[in-house]
């Protein structure tokens, strides 16, 4: 199961993957950082298809086309803004991943990649949130054999490092190579 997971540093927007993830707002219409570059990217079409889906809450995802990007797909979901851990967090932004994974699985996707959500400007710890992220997915890759690639797309060199130790520590505790 390790080896369907990547790790690169690199630009989401450019990944020819069945599906992207959205580091969203709860709009759904655009924001800064991942978002913005994906709308930009996607072209207006994904603020129309965006507009129709009534927002997300966080922690849930919604999915709409590509448009104009490499992935044929774009996952939107809400991750939590950090509030100190005591408002539940966590496991708001396991839920981002589950809920991602499972949305791609239902639409018969093969291949996602995710940036490194709510790590921005809603500024969940970098550390955590990498851990969450490749808890939850090593998790659902241990119980399905739906995906053929999960590419986590780091924006920095701080991001990739996260990343790779945090995948190096899982891989050792479950014995892998």
């Amino acid at each position: 199961m390790f080896e369907k997971i990547e790790i690169i540093e690199g630009d989401i927007t450019r990944q020819a993957v069945d599906a992207i993830v959205n580091a969203a707002n709860s709009s759904l219409l655009g924001g800064g950082g991942v978002d913005g570059a994906i709308h930009m990217a996607a072209g207006p079409d994904l603020l129309e298809e965006c507009r129709k889906l009534n927002g997300c809450r966080t922690g849930d995802a919604k999915i709409t086309r590509g448009c104009n990007l490499p992935a044929r797909f774009v996952i939107h979901t809400v991750g939590p803004v950090w509030q100190g851990g005591g408002q539940g967090e966590s496991e708001l932004l396991a839920n981002c991943y589950r809920r991602s994974l499972a949305l791609a699985r239902e639409h018969g996707l093969r291949s996602i990649a995710f940036p490194a959500i709510s790590t921005g400007a809603y500024r969940f710890p970098l550390k955590s949130a990498t851990r969450i992220a490749l808890a939850e997915t090593v998790a659902f890759l241990r119980q399905d054999s739906t995906f053929d690639k999960v590419v986590f797309v780091c924006f920095g060199s701080a991001t990739l490092e996260s990343y790779q130790n945090q995948l190096a520590q899982l891989k050792a505790s479950a014995g892998a190579p």
